[in-house]
């Protein structure tokens, strides 16, 4: 079987490429910049994947790839990922989180039409919901730029799959994190920065609103969900969450005991970090996913939380990287 993964160095693409490259798979991984992905690596498989260029904003690539590799799967887990940035870049998430998708399709169409698709859809297609947990009939109310770019890749994944007969499937994904999260994102920040303030680097953790809740389950289980909807006899489009949703405290209070610390003499709430207008709280109903796929996650939050911070004072614990930490610090 032949894979091809956009979004290959990030957090769900180097945890997918990895299942797959277990399971005998020939993985290929789009990539803006061979030269830059070799340099950055993507992770303990980088020397097994096949990197071929292309970009979600360029049509001519995406084509000139999918006839190249003509892949038995594909996956789409690019895009621009990160809400806030969202607001200040809303065309350029339209053009790669929504458009990107369309483009992908496309490629597929017309080169490779007996491929599996599989879109990477999020939470935030739901927004303002008025269901007390989201599943994959609940009516789609994104309340910022990343959420609606969402929304349309959404929507054409399934216009495609009923207008051509295509197999593509929508993973309607919620919060997901793990050691490899990126340090904008909430739950690595908060693990990074118990790991300095551990070893005596830091002091403090400046937050926003500790009573914001999400509903956060574990990368590599969400992956798993993934590579199981390309498997099923008809393509269909899948809620991937836990049901349950946790507090910023929460998420401070686990780490920080972790390492014997109390957060409270660490953590200060900035004024400046609180956003005007507070997402509403979701949590996902993956009762289909269960029954349909066989589908459950396998790490609890609170597994998934030490987990982070193990690996980040693991990180921390290296002689160059503590010295590179003293030199910011002293900076």
């Amino acid at each position: 079987m032949r894979a091809l993964i956009t979004g290959v160095t990030g957090q769900d693409g180097s945890y997918l490429a990895e299942l797959l490259l277990e399971k005998g798979y020939e993985v290929y991984g789009v990539v803006r910049s061979v030269a830059r992905a070799q340099r950055e690596g993507a992770g303990t498989f980088s020397a097994r994947i096949n990197c071929v260029e292309a970009d979600l904003t360029d049509q001519s690539s995406l084509d000139r790839v999918m006839e190249q590799v003509n892949p038995d799967e594909v996956y789409n887990l690019a895009g621009q990922t990160f809400v806030p940035v969202s607001w200040t870049q809303p065309l350029l998430t339209m053009e790669v989180t929504g458009m990107g998708a369309l483009r992908m399709l496309e490629a597929i169409r017309r080169h490779a039409p007996q491929a599996r698709f599989l879109q990477v859809s999020s939470s935030e297609i739901f927004g303002k919901s008025d269901e007390q947990q989201q599943s994959e009939a609940t009516r789609l109310r994104p309340r910022n730029p990343y959420g609606a770019a969402k929304m349309f890749a959404h929507h054409i994944t399934i216009n495609y799959r009923e207008s051509y007969g295509m197999f593509a499937c929508s993973c309607i994904a919620f919060n997901h994190e793990s050691p490899r999260r990126a340090p904008e994102f909430v739950t690595r920040k908060v693990s990074r920065q118990v790991a300095r303030i551990k070893f005596g680097l830091a002091d403090k953790l400046r937050m926003g609103n500790l009573e914001s809740r999400r509903d956060w389950g574990f990368a590599p289980d969400y992956v798993r969900a993934m590579w199981l909807m390309l498997q099923q006899a008809a393509p269909n489009d899948f809620v991937i969450a836990t049901g349950v949703t946790h507090s910023v405290k929460e998420l401070l209070e686990i780490a920080f005991s972790h390492v014997g610390l109390d957060w409270q003499k660490h953590v200060e709430v900035d004024p400046v970090l609180l956003r005007p207008v507070e997402e509403d709280p979701l949590s996902g109903d993956a009762s289909k996913a269960n029954k349909i796929l066989g589908w459950k996650p396998t790490v609890t939050f609170e597994q998934m939380i030490r987990m982070m911070v193990d690996s980040d004072l693991s990180l921390l614990s290296k002689p160059a990287a503590q010295t590179a930490e003293t030199s910011i610090a002293g900076d």
